[in-house]
């Protein structure tokens, strides 16, 4: 359809707003208003940058107008994205995450793929607002064919981190002016009731240890609150048998490249290391894994592969899998009447029984790695709960043997 040259004058008082016609291949005129709006000037050549603005009538261009004033003479304006919310996510995936590590990468590469590309994708990077994002999240919580029970709330929250950290990375570049996604409402998430060893359970837990090929490892992460990976990850120039401490540096982590999946080595979830100063029982453990791991060392002669050098491995030095692990312990678990525990259940049962033995929640804190006290507070505030009313009986029992009125 070609363009029509300018017709009709300059509106009234707006100089540079104008009237101009367009006409179709079949003939019809179609009329619509424009005007140019400088939005600023090359540093280069000194001349003005103008941006067009068009609209179906002049009061509606007359409010662009205004409102883009009002931005230039604030030093706030941005000119508008043309590329879609998809191209964005792919160049700030490639560009801006080199930091973070690979198996977050996979989630991160996961949850665009899967979930934002195929409702947002294609929708213009600044025409995107908080009404839209919102009705995504709402969407997402709908049952559907593949999903009949809809989206749990935490994958809902995943989804939103990645989606406001890509958003985020758009405002600190000028591709927007702020972030669409700040004013969303996430659904609720309910806390899952945490099921940890009580007494009892860790009784028989460490009877039915006795001789298991991952004994020490189990006490290990029992009686230090270390997680899975971190346990896994453990090695040798961590363990300090003279002052009776572990440092915490690193994790095992199951990553994909090139379609490839290996274990490796990273650093612990927030990234700072820690140290934990274990009892005489956990230190004895690693003495006796120490011991038994020279004699695999010596059996395996030539075959044996632990480069580096981890505590827990094989009887060749080989590290150990999660899976392997974990259906170890289910086994274990079930034999004790706790089918239904994790291994994860473990850090749980110890930082109860920290905060029951007197632990202060600062020190439970920088043993578990959590980022704040206020965070560990939260997860185990029940426990501190209940012995703040263990506390109030065993007062009142106290004011009943002294109290004669």
């Amino acid at each position: 359809m070609p363009r029509s040259k300018n017709a009709g004058r300059n509106a009234n008082g707006l100089g540079n707003i104008r009237k101009k016609h367009i006409s179709a291949d079949n003939g019809t005129v179609y009329e619509y208003w424009e005007a140019r709006v400088t939005v600023g000037f090359d540093p280069g050549t000194g001349k003005q940058l103008q941006r067009s603005i068009t609209g179906k009538t002049q009061k509606e261009v007359t409010q662009k107008m205004k409102e883009i004033s009002v931005d230039v003479d604030k030093g706030i304006y941005i000119e508008p994205s043309k590329q879609t919310l998809g191209e964005w996510l792919d160049a700030w995936y490639r560009t801006y995450l080199g930091n973070v590590k690979p198996r977050t990468l996979l989630v991160y590469k996961s949850d665009i793929d899967n979930h934002i590309k195929p409702a947002m994708g294609a929708l213009r990077l600044e025409a995107i607002n908080t009404q839209i994002i919102q009705s995504f999240y709402n969407s997402m919580q709908q049952p559907s064919k593949k999903h009949p029970q809809g989206l749990s709330p935490k994958t809902i929250k995943n989804v939103h981190g990645v989606l406001h950290k890509a958003f985020q990375q758009a405002v600190l570049i000028g591709y927007l002016r702020f972030n669409p996604a700040d004013a969303c409402i996430l659904p609720r998430i309910e806390k899952k009731e945490l099921k940890p060893f009580d007494e009892d359970d860790i009784t028989n837990f460490l009877k039915a240890l006795q001789g298991h090929p991952f004994q020490d490892l189990y006490i290990v992460t029992l009686f230090t609150g270390m997680r899975e990976g971190e346990v896994l990850g453990l090695t040798w120039d961590c363990v300090n048998f003279p002052l009776s401490s572990i440092t915490i540096n690193k994790q095992m982590q199951l990553h994909q490249e090139a379609g490839i999946k290996a274990y490796k080595l990273v650093s612990t979830k927030n990234g700072r290391p820690r140290s934990v100063t274990a009892p005489p029982f956990v230190m004895a453990a690693l003495k006796r894994r120490k011991a038994v791991q020279a004699q695999q060392k010596l059996m395996a002669g030539e075959s044996w592969c632990n480069p580096d050098n981890l505590v827990f491995t094989n009887d060749i030095g080989q590290h150990l899998t999660k899976p392997t692990v974990y259906r170890a312990f289910k086994q274990l678990a079930a034999s004790i009447g706790r089918p239904e525990a994790r291994f994860h259940d473990l850090r749980h049962s110890y930082a109860v029984a920290a905060i029951r033995s007197g632990d202060d929640i600062k020190t439970v804190q920088e043993n578990l790695g959590h980022a704040t006290a206020a965070f560990t507070l939260d997860v185990y505030g029940h426990v501190t709960d209940k012995m703040k009313q263990e506390s109030a009986n065993r007062m009142e029992r106290f004011i009943q043997s002294v109290y004669t009125g």
